[in-house]
């Protein structure tokens, strides 16, 4: 097959991860793949893998952008000379692209759902689902279906895969926790992108009761976004400006999560949690908010503990319990890697959206 992925950037986050991890193991299957892109940081890895890339203005927000018109006649092009045979995308505005191109060429096109939209009208009225809508959760296939009104044949659940290979080793651990300058403090993370949604605010309130407890905690928030100023003064109000890290990215997320104690995702919706996937795959105990895809991973007090969404107080006694008993953090980080390992490979990903492709490609009138 000749697939044309198409993704609004390349730069480190959850869906650039899932990308590379899908056209890596597809390129290694024998498919050719193609990935347009506005580019970002991530651009070389992805050519080490063999895909080739494209560059296209899909840095927008905007479904009528005049970039996804840009870039419709630019990518047909791309379609044509490559000779496609389906179109596979990732965000709003490139589902709007995917699916003009899709009519255009006559080609099916492929909507992978990473989250949780808001019904707007627009959306409602204009789906672009195109033939098939790949849903990261169940929770993801709900929402599609009672907000959206999307016929769930249409819908495949696959959940994103990782290579766990390349997580469980610990050798990083003492380096990392030196060039951190927290030597033997009890460290709490969360990489997430600094959004409201992803409830940095409930982990910062919730440090005060921890530090209470173990003084020399500390927390380190690994991520960039809109509510970054906004967080750090929330620290400094609360008096934790020495306790509190703020790094922007992660990019060797294994040696972060190596150098955790704890990793905590106290989300107010969440689609999957790539990140906590990856903590758990690398055998962190960690912590989650009963939300949406999170509740896919945790099994609360068998793999992680699980606390209600927005509750600071059992937010902070559920880190407090852990901090407190280090076999029960060896413990669970361990059946949270078993059970990564059992349910969310790179290889059942990639099986499973391969057999998406080849349906629809059957289905689609030659």
């Amino acid at each position: 097959m000749n697939i044309l992925f198409i993704a609004n950037h390349l730069n480190v986050g959850g869906i650039s991860s899932y990308l590379l991890t899908l056209a890596g193991g597809l390129k290694q299957k024998g498919h050719q793949v193609y990935l347009a892109s506005s580019g970002g940081e991530l651009e070389d890895k992805f050519i080490q893998a063999g895909i080739t890339l494209f560059k296209a203005p899909l840095k927008t927000k905007n479904e009528i952008s005049h970039k996804i018109i840009f870039s419709f006649w630019k990518l047909r092009k791309v379609a044509r000379k490559f000779n496609i045979d389906l179109i596979h995308s990732h965000s709003r505005t490139t589902q709007v692209l995917g699916d003009l191109l899709g009519r255009s060429l006559a080609k099916p096109h492929i909507f992978t759902c990473h989250g949780f939209f808001k019904p707007k009208l627009s959306r409602r009225i204009f789906g672009c689902w195109g033939q098939k809508v790949i849903a990261i959760s169940q929770q993801v296939k709900e929402h599609l279906i009672i907000d959206f009104k999307l016929d769930e044949n249409k819908i495949s659940v696959i959940h994103n895969g990782i290579d766990t290979k390349n997580f469980g080793d610990f050798s990083a651990r003492d380096m990392m926790r030196k060039d951190l300058g927290i030597n033997d403090a009890l460290l709490v993370g969360i990489i997430a992108r600094l959004s409201d949604v992803k409830g940095h605010t409930y982990l910062i309130q919730a440090m005060p009761e921890v530090i209470k407890n173990f003084p020399n905690a500390k927390l380190l928030i690994i991520g960039r976004g809109k509510t970054k100023d906004a967080l750090i003064k929330e620290t400094h109000d609360l008096g934790l400006g020495g306790s509190i890290a703020f790094i922007p990215e992660a990019k060797n997320t294994k040696d972060l999560l190596a150098a955790m104690d704890i990793f905590v995702m106290p989300s107010l919706q969440e689609g999957l949690g790539l990140a906590l996937l990856e903590a758990m795959a690398q055998g962190v105990a960690v912590v989650g908010s009963a939300v949406g895809g999170i509740k896919t991973l945790i099994q609360d007090k068998l793999n992680g503990l699980l606390v209600a969404p927005a509750d600071v107080p059992a937010l902070a006694q559920a880190i407090i319990t852990l901090l407190n008993d280090s076999r029960l953090r060896r413990n669970l980080g361990a059946r949270a890697r078993e059970f990564i390992i059992a349910n969310f490979s790179k290889e059942e990903m990639v099986d499973k959206t391969e057999i998406v492709y080849q349906q629809v490609l059957r289905d689609t009138p030659r």
